[in-house]
């Protein structure tokens, strides 16, 4: 699952991310989101449905497919607790989302997996 690179997963986590809050997710929208031009996004989601990691429907809707889905929620769920984490040891939110953003594409799965468990254990009380 991992052979895809770092803006791969964040165009998969940013469709992810706007299917959230809109029926619909089209190009013209993750390009917005991410403040990049739509030309560039196109090439990105032709390489992605390539890929099988989306599926676009005629009229441009773009839709994750299960492969797509799963990377995206893996590194939407590594963004979410790294920033998280780092926000609660007191790193300024702004700066734990922008380091958050970066650690997610590059930890490793026993890494992270060691992260969530250490969190866990301070957040039921236990220390050690």
């Amino acid at each position: 699952m991992r052979n895809i690179n770092e803006s791969a997963e964040n165009y998969l986590e940013t469709i992810l991310i706007l299917s959230k809050t809109r029926p619909v997710v089209r190009s013209v929208d993750i390009a917005e989101f991410l403040g990049f031009k739509k030309s560039s996004v196109s090439v990105a989601m032709k390489n992605l449905r390539e890929k099988e990691h989306i599926t676009v429907t005629k009229e441009g809707f773009i839709y994750l497919t299960e492969s797509g889905q799963e990377i995206a929620d893996m590194i939407y769920e590594r963004h979410e607790v790294l920033s998280n984490w780092l926000s609660s040891l007191g790193v300024n939110p702004d700066i734990a989302a922008s380091d958050a953003c970066r650690i997610e594409h590059v930890i490793s799965k026993e890494s992270f997996d060691a992260i969530k468990k250490h969190i866990s254990r301070i957040s039921s009380g236990k220390v050690f």
